[in-house]
């Protein structure tokens, strides 16, 4: 069934636009194209003023004075007579003052207890272990801690203190203290990239936040030409999509890169189409980690990395968390492929 509003919009289907703007006179393109630049209405981050024509007629009357406009208000305001009230105030108090209720204190005083002097001898000289067997007679097991528990236990079955260890003793807390800042010199690692240096295979700036966007383009670009480093890894480096596409531009060119990390930073769903595209066409890199960044890809994105495991047969590790079962089981299902055909050509090699 059509709807009522596109029968009418049928009759401008046959309209010829450059026809209309061909009888437009000069003035009238102007201010057509005035308008539309002018005006953004679609563009909910603009303030309203951007977004609207400005048909304000009157004139300026002066440049802004902050102070003449405070003094003006000010004197506004003085000259504003106030109302009256209905009721004139007189200060009077009604009704009864609240006074808040004093609680009782509780005083607690201490009974002296007397014992028999043979009793309270027996206890004088008694030892710290006839106490604790004494205490846990009259039920007062508050009054004993872990460690003498344990004597009174072993002593009493014959089992040593250190069987209790772990069972009624606390194990102590082993204090975990913050890793130390990433030692690499990023300056000095992106000029031995640049110069090809053979001795360079590993490069780390995980978790080092300073470095500037740039730099890590750089890098990428550095690395195109290499053909020495195997393993580079920039994980909380604070890299974006800018980054990513940098990177992906690099794998289509590098052909010694076994293993790239790109775990928790700042890349989105078009940063990683763009590295997909470059890992369709690379067929080096064995391994990459791409997960806890600060937006998750969403669906269509993972079943494009799906889709591209499906495609290469050299990524054997792949380290991102699936939030959908379906993209999730495709890509499982492609990389063990890939990992049976990489030992199915080393079984092959040890029997030729």
């Amino acid at each position: 069934m059509e709807l009522p509003f596109r029968k009418e919009l049928e009759k401008y289907k046959e309209l010829d636009e450059d026809e209309i703007l061909g009888k437009l006179s000069e003035e009238e393109l102007k201010q057509l194209e005035s308008v539309l630049d002018d005006l953004d209405p679609e563009n909910a981050l603009l303030p309203a003023g951007f977004r609207q024509k400005d048909q304000t007629i009157k004139k300026p009357s002066g440049p802004y004075d902050r102070e003449k406009l405070l003094a003006y208000l000010e004197k506004q305001a003085l000259e504003h007579k106030d109302r009256e009230d209905v009721v004139p105030y007189t200060g009077e108090k009604k009704g009864k003052v609240f006074i808040p209720k004093q609680k009782p204190i509780q005083t607690y005083t201490e009974e002296k207890v007397t014992l028999d002097p043979e009793l309270e001898e027996a206890l004088t000289s008694a030892t710290d272990t006839e106490l604790c067997d004494l205490a846990a007679i009259l039920g007062m097991h508050n009054l004993i801690s872990n460690a003498q528990f344990c004597d009174i236990v072993g002593s009493s079955n014959g089992i040593s203190n250190e069987s209790f260890s772990n069972i009624v003793k606390g194990e102590k807390i082993i204090p975990v203290f913050d890793e130390p800042p990433n030692p690499t010199n990023v300056e000095e690692s992106l000029q031995q990239i640049k110069e090809n240096d053979p001795r360079l295979l590993d490069v780390n700036l995980n978790n080092i936040k300073n470095i500037p966007i740039p730099t890590l383009k750089e890098f990428a670009k550095a690395l195109g030409t290499n053909t020495h480093v195997k393993n580079f890894s920039l994980a909380a480096t604070r890299s974006n999509d800018p980054v990513a596409v940098a990177f992906a531009d690099m794998l289509r060119v590098n052909k010694t890169l076994k293993s790239l990390n790109l775990e928790s930073n700042f890349i989105t769903g078009s940063g990683m189409l763009a590295l997909i595209d470059a890992l369709k066409e690379n067929e080096t890199l064995t391994e990459i980690k791409v997960d806890n960044q600060r937006q998750q890809f969403g669906q269509p994105v993972e079943m494009e990395i799906a889709k591209m495991l499906e495609e290469n047969t050299k990524i054997l590790k792949f380290g991102y968390h699936f939030t959908q079962q379906g993209p999730r089981t495709r890509a499982a299902a492609a990389i063990t492929k890939n990992n049976d055909l990489v030992r199915k050509r080393r079984v092959e090699g040890d029997h030729q």
